[in-house]
């Protein structure tokens, strides 16, 4: 397996533990605990069990078969077959282990057995002592199971030898009771382990899904979640911390808000201010300049037709076209001001005659288009701040973009109201469109207009490909003056 194979695997296993319930972990790593202690305590107890029970059934068999061989001497000698016999059956009968006890002599011919008609050949082979030996003990592997099978010279050989055989069954017995009682030990301490382990990550993790659960909805914008202290512990005082900076952050928010206030009521005066200037200047523009000027266009036109002098009809009629063209752009300058349509026919009207104006003025082919905004009419604030967003785009293609097309689109969905504005000029590169935007309220007022109504400007061009600006407005301001929505003061000009 090569090292990146290996450290895939590490990573691969890392993610799927990392992934994993924080409960599930303590009460895995608990539970694993547990087990494995159960698992090897039982294994050693088994063990240590098994080899002293084991030693014990050794030394039991060597034992009895030498008490055996101490008592079937005497018998032997007087040739008491029927007592031997009987001192055998009442071995099995006194020793609950012993599986069959029986006398050779020295030949290994089979003096008395406890095997009933048919004795088993083969034991004779098994296990063979010397006779000047003290025993002899092996174990025997038979149909019934183990058996430790012990041999006793009896009278140093010269009367024959005791055989007894001890099963292993209760020494096995007594080792399976004890594993199984451990290992109902370790069910039950893993029972009693998962139990406290569940309290326990409860105890750990249901503040912690709280602070989870606060910090979710302080990332949605509510900052009121308070997070209780549970315990003198690290936890507890990372409650405090949370509980600190959410009251900081409701601090900070709420000068925020009221220097936004502050701010857009400052801005709401100065707009309010410079769009009643706006209005004063085109009256005084239409009413007072522009009559003047009708005035003085009659006045010219009259001595142009009634001098007979050829050199000052002349004059007179180029001065008169001269006050003609001077007439019109006043009348312009008046109608870019504060146009009479947005106040008496409302804003597709008013955009209407501007893109006209616009058309004629700049040399552009503009394509207006407007969905949903004829049926009723908007806040006269909103229609304002509109008209001045569509004013300056175009304002800004004829000075910056040398294009030959605009399409302008006005749509009312929902509870907003799309501005569109494209154009297949020159584009530019976005990151710096506001370095490139000369005087006046430019992209980046058309952006402030935006957000202080709530809503929000983009941008997408690329140079030798066009611009496309689009701005999202909602129908429901959020502070409810228009003049505290709007936070940038555009340049009159």
């Amino acid at each position: 397996m090569t090292q990146q194979t290996t450290t895939s695997l590490i990573q691969y296993a890392w993610q799927f533990v990392g992934s994993v319930n924080l409960r599930v972990k303590v009460l895995g790593i608990v539970l694993g605990m547990v087990v494995l202690l159960g698992l090897a305590v039982t294994y050693q107890v088994r063990v240590a069990l098994s080899e002293e029970l084991e030693e014990q059934l050794k030394d039991q068999g060597v034992s009895i078969t030498r008490d055996l061989a101490a008592r079937a001497t005497d018998l032997i000698l007087i040739n008491d077959m029927y007592a031997l016999h009987q001192l055998l059956e009442e071995t099995v009968l006194n020793n609950r282990s012993v599986r069959y006890a029986f006398i050779v002599d020295p030949e290994h011919h089979i003096l008395a057995h406890t095997f009933g008609e048919g004795f088993p050949a083969n034991l004779l082979e098994a296990n063979t002592v010397e006779p000047d030996s003290h025993h002899h003990a092996t174990w025997l592997e038979t149909t019934e199971g183990s058996i430790w099978d012990s041999a006793v010279p009896i009278f140093g050989g010269k009367a024959g030898f005791a055989r007894v055989g001890l099963s292993d069954d209760r020494m096995r017995h007594a080792v399976n009771t004890v594993t199984g009682q451990l290992l109902l030990t370790t069910v039950m301490v893993s029972v009693f382990g998962i139990a406290a382990a569940t309290v326990l990550t409860w105890v750990l993790t249901h503040p912690i899904l709280t602070l989870v659960s606060a910090a979710e909805s302080v990332a949605k914008g509510d900052l009121s979640p308070q997070v209780r202290r549970w315990a003198n512990d690290e936890i507890g005082n990372l409650a405090d911390a949370f509980n600190a900076m959410t009251e900081a952050l409701r601090k900070a928010a709420q000068e925020r808000a009221e220097r936004d206030s502050l701010r857009a009521q400052y801005i709401s005066g100065v707009i309010a201010a410079q769009e009643e200037e706006r209005k004063r200047v085109a009256r005084e523009l239409h009413d007072g300049t522009g009559q003047l000027m009708t005035s003085l266009l009659a006045g010219l036109t009259a001595l142009e037709n009634a001098s007979a002098e050829p050199s000052v009809r002349e004059h007179a009629g180029e001065l008169r076209r001269l006050v003609s063209l001077t007439l019109k752009e006043v009348r312009n300058l008046a109608v870019q001001l504060r146009p009479s349509a947005l106040d008496d026919l409302g804003l597709p009207a008013a955009i209407e005659h501007y893109l006209a104006f616009c058309s004629r003025h700049y040399d552009l082919q503009i394509n207006l288009t407007i969905h949903g905004l004829e049926e009723s009419r908007l806040s006269a604030e909103l229609e304002t701040s509109i008209y001045r967003i569509v004013q300056e785009g175009l304002t800004n293609i004829a000075r910056h973009a040398k294009a030959t097309s605009v399409d302008v689109i006005l749509k009312r969905r929902g509870k907003e109201v799309f501005v569109i504005i494209e154009d297949n000029g020159q584009g530019m590169a976005v990151n710096g469109y506001h370095k490139r935007v000369g005087g006046g309220l430019g992209l980046y007022g058309i952006r402030e207009r935006a957000e202080l109504l709530g809503g929000k400007m983009s941008i997408e061009s690329e140079p030798g490909r066009g611009t496309s600006l689009f701005v999202v407005l909602p129908l429901e301001q959020p502070i409810p003056a228009a003049s505290e929505s709007l936070s940038a003061v555009p340049n009159t000009g």
